[in-house]
């Protein structure tokens, strides 16, 4: 998970930023009066799983 997004790969999160920040995929959120919010950049590395415990 990164910001607000929850993806199975680091290619996933960077694609979602991208689609954020492009204004695509995502819709429109109402009632907010104002320009959309810019994401955060990401890290410099590759995200990395934390695992899953069972």
């Amino acid at each position: 998970m990164f910001w607000n997004w929850i993806g199975r790969s680091n290619e996933e999160i960077v694609q979602a930023r991208k689609d954020w920040m492009e204004g695509t995929r995502y819709g429109e959120v109402k009632g907010y009066d104002g320009p959309p919010i810019p994401a955060p950049q990401l890290p410099p590395g590759p995200l990395k799983a934390r695992g899953r415990v069972r």
